[in-house]
């Protein structure tokens, strides 16, 4: 005992005494003797501990001081579940956490709002107008997505194109006229749910393309199916827009061989 109060080190005793490695008996005899100050090694995270007891202290939030010590909340629990917090602190993180939560949620939706801003304005920058030859490639791939085909089995079928998005209609107009087709021989056919307002909807689409009301042939009705949980509600719903061309069965036969052109042409570009 008198050595360990001298200031030595467990192995320097266990080696003034012969007792090599020193053992049970060495252990024994130094039961409660405390070791000297200049043998314990420091913890590399004695630092960071006292960092997070003082920052809780101020009444900071484990995220707070998660983010300034890096350490897991695990071990943020270990080290500060017996610090205490006054009332007042404690209202305060209680206070500030769903308004934070709110914060951070509302800064990244804006931030995601410019991002989409952003990428949208730089593409729409890159289109500045559209030769005939454009026009025609994208009214033809227009219609192999969304117009109607003839089938091996049925032919003469006549041309409809349908889409829900005003710009993809107005784009099939404009390439209309651009192939020949008259508007007298254009009509359009409203198809929309039964649950919506129809006469909304007609007035928007005569808005929007500038057309008459008397070009419209009779409205298909979809049945409303109250099991379904639809997104396509509101006043943004429109229904689906049906352009319907009159004797148009050999347009269609042509629009056929401009898709089986366009195919060649694009495995032609890859190989």
């Amino acid at each position: 005992m008198q050595l360990r109060l001298a200031g030595l080190s467990r192995s320097q005793i266990a080696d003034a005494l012969g007792l090599g490695s020193g053992g049970e008996p060495l252990s024994r005899w130094l039961q409660g003797v405390p070791a000297p100050a200049w043998t314990r090694r420091p913890r590399a995270k004695d630092d960071l501990r006292e960092t997070a007891v003082a920052m809780r202290k101020e009444g900071r939030s484990y995220r707070e001081i998660q983010a300034e010590v890096g350490v897991a909340k695990s071990t943020l629990s270990l080290w500060l579940r017996d610090v205490p917090l006054t009332e007042e602190q404690q209202r305060a993180l209680a206070d500030r956490g769903p308004s934070a939560t709110r914060s951070n949620a509302e800064a990244a939706r804006a931030n995601a709002t410019r991002r989409r801003s952003v990428v949208r304005a730089q593409a729409k920058a890159q289109i500045t107008q559209l030769s005939e030859s454009e026009l025609f490639v994208a009214g033809v791939v227009a219609y192999w997505a969304e117009g109607s085909k003839n089938k091996p089995w049925r032919f003469g079928t006549r041309v409809r194109f349908i889409n829900s998005d005003p710009r993809m209609i107005q784009l099939f107009l404009r390439w209309l006229t651009l192939v020949g087709v008259t508007d007298d021989r254009i009509a359009f056919r409203l198809q929309i749910h039964e649950s919506a307002d129809v006469e909304a909807a007609l007035r928007y689409w005569t808005e929007t393309l500038d057309v008459e009301k008397t070009s419209f042939l009779n409205t298909t009705m979809k049945r409303h199916n109250p099991k379904t949980v639809r997104s396509n509600v509101g006043d943004t719903y429109h229904g689906c827009l049906c352009v319907e061309v009159r004797r148009s069965a050999d347009l269609n036969l042509q629009i056929d061989g401009w898709c089986e052109g366009l195919a060649r042409a694009i495995q032609g570009v890859a190989g």
